[in-house]
């Protein structure tokens, strides 16, 4: 089974690169972030077009979550418990061959003195509250998305060129390895333990052809998950050619279970 993650930022403007990329890697499931569009306006036809159901949740302004799958979309959920439920459209649940399947959008923080970064962290606690309240650690369960966080100096072209800034700071890491010590993996580094592999780059100053990014494009699973996981693959060529996300696709292999 093919599990992927990818901040498309705008749907709309990014759909033909989306379809290409399906009909080039077919994913099973897909989560996607900042859709940036109403639930009305999803594109529910053309993805059925291609073999997949889906679950989104958007009001058409900012962020929106969706997960497409082609082996099923049973029990959607939008918010931890209800569409109001997640301050802004940031995360929706679903079950896809068996896998209970999370697409989030963790808010970016802007800067450690800026409120948006006290609402990260309360939102980052909440996603822990929800775990908590509904799952267990032995659940075949995946968190995928945009965390907003690099969850070490591995994961940031250059430590020093992001002190004082959002994404690396103690709280908001603390705040990841609550989500990992509950019991989810980021399972990406257990296939890579060695840095400089990024899944996001600035848009200005050629950064993504200097190689001045980051790693916040995260899949957590729990151990029953991470465990038959056989490779991940960050895809820097969905990063190039025209009108490209500022975001790279994460694709994890799936064994079978058992």
């Amino acid at each position: 089974m093919r599990l992927a993650t990818w901040n498309v930022n705008s749907l709309t403007a990014r759909m033909p690169r989306v379809v290409g990329w399906i009909e080039e890697h077919q994913p099973d499931i897909l989560c996607l972030q900042e859709t940036k569009l109403a639930d009305g306006a999803f594109p529910v036809g053309e993805f059925a077009d291609l073999g997949y159901e889906a679950a989104h949740h958007g009001d058409g302004r900012w962020n929106g979550v969706a997960i497409v799958s082609r082996v099923g979309v049973e029990d959607p959920v939008a918010g931890f418990s209800s569409p109001e439920d997640d301050y802004g459209c940031r995360i929706v649940a679903a079950t896809c061959g068996g896998i209970r399947v999370h697409s989030v959008y963790v808010p970016n923080g802007r800067s450690p003195d800026h409120e948006q970064y006290g609402f990260k962290l309360v939102w980052l606690a909440r996603l822990a509250s929800f775990l908590t309240e509904h799952y267990r650690p032995g659940d075949d369960l995946a968190v995928c998305g945009d965390f907003n966080i690099a969850p070490d100096d591995r994961d940031v072209w250059d430590p020093a060129a992001f002190e004082g800034a959002t994404h690396v700071t103690d709280p908001e890491r603390r705040a990841l390895g609550v989500l990992l010590e509950w019991g989810l993996e980021d399972v990406y580094r257990r296939h890579h333990a060695d840095g400089g592999v990024f899944s996001w780059w600035d848009y200005r100053a050629g950064d993504f052809h200097q190689g001045r990014g980051m790693r916040i494009d995260l899949v957590l699973l729990t151990e029953s998950l991470a465990r038959r996981s056989q490779s991940v693959l960050i895809d820097r060529n969905a990063r190039k050619g025209k009108k490209p996300s500022d975001h790279a696709p994460v694709l994890v292999e799936l064994g079978p279970a058992g």
